[in-house]
């Protein structure tokens, strides 16, 4: 499994092989769609991913969470744990 910052497991998203999407790690915050505003603020904490914040899970992880990818603060509850 190679997670993004948020939990999103790269080998599984559907935008790896639709929009030939490297994963926001690899792409240094610059995915397909635009600079990652959870990318961004990883990299300001000095964090790896969502999981390291005191805020975990923040309101823009839950809200992202919900619409697409449930399945990341799961994934990153179990790196944590």
């Amino acid at each position: 499994m190679r997670l993004s910052v948020c939990g999103i497991d790269c080998e599984t998203c559907k935008y790896k092989a639709e929009m030939n999407c490297g994963g926001c790690t690899a792409k240094e915050c610059k995915v397909f769609w635009g600079k990652c505003e959870l990318h961004q603020c990883c990299t300001e904490k000095g964090q790896e991913h969502c999981g390291q914040c005191a805020e975990f899970p923040c309101a823009k992880l839950q809200e992202w969470a919900s619409q697409e990818n449930p399945e990341r603060i799961d994934n990153l509850r179990a790196i944590i744990n």
